[in-house]
């Protein structure tokens, strides 16, 4: 494993989606509803990539994605491009609904084709996004077990996660040949699910056999429609979540008290910590002191070095207002926090 990618001590990051304008969500929908063309939309898409990483770099965030703005959701980009999986009914009748998703056996090793790999296009979109920008970016990929509640069939469900996540190995790979530095599996469902972490933390680890990259699990408890989908305790990470290859844990603290945050000095973890400092369930813009302060109370149990600062969760559900604000704010805060550190 590589150290977390840092240019300074408390960098700022995101978890990776960004708002999705409200035309753009309708667009979505004119393409599902064949108003409009795959081509038009990958033409819109582009556009509203390049703008979201414009925002992101105004903003200051040291660390930026592309914002995911192509994804519908957090599972129906990657699943109809796996092979194996069968989309009975590509269409919907909102873009951020699921998508039904069935396997008839296992998955077909994403090796063993003739072109070897998973081609998902997150690698693509990664080669977009890093020819605009000379910020460093960071890409996310839903996990496997997340992805595996979404599909029906496939084998029992542990032969299925482990099916899908050599099939993240592979886009991983492709990633780091492009050269992505920094990854991220993105674990929304387990929170639901805390009694098969073992099984995450399994699977976890066959995507992140990827050398040269630093590895971030992000962990939170939903977030569709700005409402989160599980209730709950971190503590179903610990101590299963030390056995996995990663550089850095990203968790949502912004709503949480000092009982989540303890935890990881109770469990000796002395991996780094994106801490989540912004809540994305509301309108409401932090001011940078309550950053700050939500900050400070971090460096309590993880020393500034091996702490970076984000947002709870993706930014898809807020207003583009709203997102810009709460991102200067985030940046805001740290400077803060910066300014009174002694390095």
């Amino acid at each position: 494993m590589t150290r977390p990618a840092a240019t300074r001590v408390l960098p700022t990051t995101v978890i990776g989606s960004f708002a999705v304008p409200e035309w753009l969500g309708q667009l979505k929908n004119d393409y599902y509803q064949r108003r409009i063309s795959r081509r038009y939309l990958s033409e819109i898409l582009d556009m509203a990539t390049k703008a979201a990483i414009v925002d992101q770099v105004r903003a200051g965030i040291d660390l930026i994605s592309d914002g995911e703005l192509r994804r519908d959701n957090d599972v129906d980009y990657v699943l109809p491009r796996l092979p194996g999986v069968r989309i009975p009914h590509p269409d919907k009748a909102d873009y951020l609904d699921y998508l039904d998703a069935s396997a008839d056996g296992p998955l077909p090793d994403p090796e063993s084709g003739p072109n070897p790999g998973a081609g998902l296009g997150i690698a693509d979109d990664f080669r977009f996004a890093s020819g605009l920008t000379d910020r460093p970016l960071k890409v996310s990929m839903t996990g496997a077990f997340s992805l595996s509640r979404r599909v029906s069939g496939g084998g029992s469900q542990a032969e299925l996660v482990r099916s899908l996540a050599r099939d993240l190995h592979a886009e991983a790979a492709e990633l780091a040949a492009a050269g992505a530095r920094v990854l991220q599996v993105d674990e929304p469902f387990l929170a639901g699910y805390p009694e098969q972490v073992g099984l995450a933390i399994e699977a976890l680890n066959i995507v992140t056999d990827v050398p040269g990259v630093t590895w971030v699990l992000h962990v939170c408890y939903g977030n569709r429609y700005a409402r989160p989908l599980w209730e709950g305790h971190y503590d179903f990470l610990f101590p299963a979540v030390k056995e996995a290859r990663i550089d850095q844990l990203a968790l949502e603290f912004a709503r949480r008290g000092d009982e989540e945050l303890v935890l990881l000095e109770r469990h000796d973890w002395d991996r780094g910590l994106g801490l989540g400092v912004i809540d994305v369930r509301t309108e409401q813009v932090e001011t940078p002191d309550l950053v700050a302060a939500r900050i400070r109370r971090g460096l309590r149990y993880v020393p500034a070095e091996r702490l970076s600062v984000n947002p709870d969760c993706g930014l898809r559900q807020l207003s583009g207002d709203a997102a810009r604000r709460k991102l200067a704010a985030l940046v805001a805060g740290a400077s803060q926090v910066r300014s009174e550190l002694k390095f």
